[in-house]
């Protein structure tokens, strides 16, 4: 069924769902999953040329192909299963993906299609699509993180332009996910199912990327042995996201504007025109006005491509948000190192309200991934973090401190129970029937608390045990 407004399922139209991984777990879930009427599965992707369950798919009638990005344009899928266990794969599918389409990850599959009976299962699976339906920028591949104002202003100015044909020029310091922002956009439009062609500025010189825009004719210019496509030819009908337009040469902003004001291409060597359609999307860490003063920027290609301007702010800016950052990356680090750390000690959550992140978010997810390696134990402490963290002062501006108090309210519950997991599966070295027992909950109660929180017994089977003060000899 095509996802809609409409309830996500019924008894009588199964989910379409597309599995991308056929490795070992795609093995234990596909007999699950194939019996499961809840489920019709549309497609399995994996990029090995004999992954180990292509035997298993070829006996039930389903090929496994190599090539997902057609498939997630599809406008009938209702859900995609990473059963990879990437988590940087399963971030990008999350940006990705159609608004309407549910991503789950392998760990979340799992639980859901072993532990949860058919009546719970489609509960839970319906909470996942009500709780996407109410908050359609935030899903499963965490591409939208945090709560703040700041971010808030950008999602509602993403919702209200991604609808419109609007050229959008999104600003911002680097590292503060001005790609992102663009993906978002793209992915909310009326041209999602088209092409999203992106173009690094930087990458090309002067001379190169006129024809990697607008293509070229064979003979064209020395090496040019064949016609070549250029990319806003790859875009009609879609978009086309030029990042870092401020550093683009200023004989080529010329006729890039020319191209925005007619809609017309022409190849290198080329004596023919050609209308093109494209949504065009355009980034930049440049002060614009500054370089139209000294010369480097045209200002008539500002004002055409500043018709909508969306900021992204500085991680300084949002402190409130820090600590769901901070635990977000946490969680996909943790999994790609293959380690089961689960908290971040105050001292370090501390540090990283103080530290003014130059570097943004990018930082933060490097500073997450040094820490994670370095750790010993299940927790990030202060000396894990690079040295300028150790040296920050460790007064807060009592805005700032208000700002991350608020934000840690919210999710005072869910952190606690979150956490309770998490240790009971440490102490209980994996082993899910003594977890509920020092829990003091049925095994099914506890296993469904561990999908609510998408927490895998296999993570902890390799931790250490605690030991407890109480069982400490001398």
């Amino acid at each position: 069924m095509a996802n809609s407004d409409s309830q996500p399922f019924s008894e009588q139209q199964p989910l379409n769902v597309l599995l991308i991984g056929a490795g070992h777990a795609c093995i234990r879930l596909l007999p699950r999953l194939s019996g499961d009427p809840m489920v019709a599965i549309s497609a399995i992707v994996d990029t090995q040329s004999d992954p180990p369950a292509a035997k298993m798919a070829r006996s039930m009638g389903l090929a496994v192909q190599s090539d997902y990005q057609t498939l997630l344009r599809d406008e009938k899928l209702d859900m995609i299963l990473n059963l990879t266990g990437d988590p940087e794969l399963q971030h990008a599918l999350g940006v990705e993906k159609l608004p309407g389409t549910l991503l789950i990850g392998r760990e979340t599959a799992r639980l859901v299609w072993t532990t949860l009976e058919p009546h719970e299962r489609r509960d839970f699976i319906g909470e996942l699509f009500q709780k996407q339906k109410n908050n359609p920028l935030r899903g499963d591949g965490g591409f939208i993180v945090g709560k703040g104002e700041a971010m808030g202003e950008v999602m509602t100015m993403i919702q209200q332009v991604a609808a419109t044909p609007t050229t959008v020029l999104i600003r911002g310091e680097s590292g503060t996910g001005k790609e992102m922002v663009a993906r978002l956009i793209h992915t909310h439009s009326q041209v999602r199912n088209k092409p999203l062609v992106t173009v690094n500025c930087t990458a090309f010189s002067a001379s190169l990327i006129e024809s990697e825009l607008f293509g070229y004719k064979k003979g064209a210019f020395t090496g040019a042995n064949a016609d070549r496509t250029g990319l806003l030819e790859l875009a009609d009908e879609g978009t086309i996201f030029l990042d870092e337009v401020g550093d683009m040469p200023i004989e080529m902003q010329a006729k890039l504007l020319r191209f925005l004001q007619s809609g017309e291409i022409r190849p290198v060597g080329g004596f023919q025109t050609r209308k093109v359609r494209v949504r065009v999307l355009a980034a930049t860490n440049r002060n614009l006005e500054e370089a139209i003063r000294k010369g480097t920027f045209r200002s008539d290609l500002f004002y055409r491509l500043n018709a909508f301007t969306i900021y992204t702010p500085p991680l300084r800016d949002r402190r409130g948000d820090l600590p769901e950052l901070a635990y977000f990356f946490l969680k996909l680090v943790s999994e790609k190192v293959k380690k089961p750390v689960t908290h971040i000690s105050p001292a370090a959550l501390r540090a990283f309200q103080t530290h003014d992140w130059p570097g943004n978010i990018r930082e933060l997810k490097n500073a997450i991934e040094r820490a994670t390696v370095l750790t010993n134990t299940h927790q990030i402490e202060l000396d894990h973090l690079p040295r300028p963290f150790q040296d920050c002062s460790p007064a807060l501006e009592a805005n700032d401190l208000a700002e991350g108090l608020m934000a840690l309210k919210a999710r005072m519950i869910d952190r606690f129970e979150y956490e309770a997991i998490c240790r009971y599966l440490e102490e209980s070295g994996g082993n899910v029937s003594r977890a509920a027992d020092a829990a003091g909950v049925p095994r099914r109660t506890f296993q469904r608390l561990m999908a609510k929180h998408r927490l895998s017994s296999d993570v902890f089977k390799s931790a250490p045990l605690r030991v407890r003060d109480s069982d400490r000899v001398g």
